[in-house]
């Protein structure tokens, strides 16, 4: 018997939600790194976070890969976290924050034109404009006009995006084994991400750095709530929603750091800026509306007045009339 309709609107609510805490903690990452943690060691973070949260939650899930899932959760590892950790970092060395941030808010497009592509989700024309509005609206928050391009920058910030929006459809593309969860799904990729980044943060950064208390608290949240409990919460988001409907969440993480900025760190914040916060919550708010009605399509039952025979009568003719239909 199938769902009420007001019960799966509120459970695809709350899962919205949840998911959304991933990306507003995501945008604590650059108070926490300034204010607590050693400077200039982006990828020895990039371990830190991912390394040790990733093991923590493969031994609370006491599962490990099995077949294919060891190479399948190495490429999606690398994806989502061992890739996209050290060229995020790069374009954020390279280009001033702002920049970097308003390519990352690309990501959604990259998303949309993938989902299409691999797994069939045919964005509509509304979904399209709210992701270029929400990347719009982040553009107008974190740019300035003393903003400087570097090339080499710019394209490590595009191949991040990039690289988790590959990441997140492969993802939603691949599932999950039959009887394991997302807690463990989690656990594979931070684990394989994480061992990927090594190699690369001791060839560029050398020996880890003497850490203290502050650092030690730093890299505590980092691990358990910033990069352990957000990606389990987004990958069980992907696991619920579509690949488009998450990915549209990711504005809210430069809007969570702007937010902080403020109210932690100092920073004014100009009419335009506020402006801007504004058109990006609603771009993303708007998202979420339309892939809710087009899930909601899709799940409701298509109402068949024909008899049997009608009904055959009825599919030969389309079969007839109609042109090649995409599986």
């Amino acid at each position: 018997m199938p769902s009420h309709p007001r019960g799966v609107a509120v459970n695809r609510l709350a899962t919205v939600a949840l998911t959304a805490l991933a990306p507003i903690s995501w945008g604590s990452t650059y108070a926490v790194a300034t204010e607590l943690l050693p400077p200039d060691r982006p990828l020895f973070t990039g371990v830190m976070r991912a390394l040790p949260a990733g093991l923590l939650l493969t031994l609370l899930s006491r599962r490990l890969p099995k077949g294919e899932w060891w190479w399948k959760s190495a490429v999606l590892g690398a994806l989502n976290i061992g890739a996209f950790f050290p060229l995020l970092f790069l374009a954020a060395y390279r280009l001033p924050g702002g920049v970097a941030a308003v390519l990352g808010s690309a990501g959604p497009l990259f998303v949309v034109g993938l989902a299409a592509l691999v797994l069939g989700e045919r964005a509509s024309l509304r979904t399209v404009l709210a992701a270029v509005t929400g990347a719009l609206g982040v553009s107008m928050v974190v740019l300035t006009a003393a903003a400087k391009l570097d090339l080499i920058g710019i394209i490590a910030g595009v191949v991040s995006s990039a690289s988790m929006a590959a990441g997140t459809v492969m993802t939603k593309r691949w599932g999950r084994p039959d009887g394991v969860g997302p807690l463990a799904m989690t656990g594979w990729q931070l684990t394989a991400g994480g061992l990927i980044i090594i190699p690369i943060a001791a060839l560029v950064e050398g020996a880890p750095p003497a850490l203290d208390g502050k650092a030690f608290l730093g890299y505590g949240y980092m691990m358990l709530l910033n990069t352990g409990t957000a990606y389990w919460l987004w990958f069980r988001g992907i696991g619920k929603l579509s690949a488009t409907s998450v990915t549209l969440l990711g504005p809210l993480s430069p809007l969570t750091a702007a937010v902080i900025g403020w109210a932690v760190l100092g920073q004014a914040l100009s009419p335009v800026q506020l402006v801007g916060m504004a058109i990006a919550f609603g771009a993303t708010v708007a998202g979420q509306l339309f892939a809710a009605r087009a899930a909601a399509a899709q799940a409701a039952p298509d109402p068949e007045p024909f008899t049997s025979a009608e009904k055959t009568d009825r599919n030969i003719s389309m079969d007839l009339t109609a042109g090649p239909v995409r599986p």
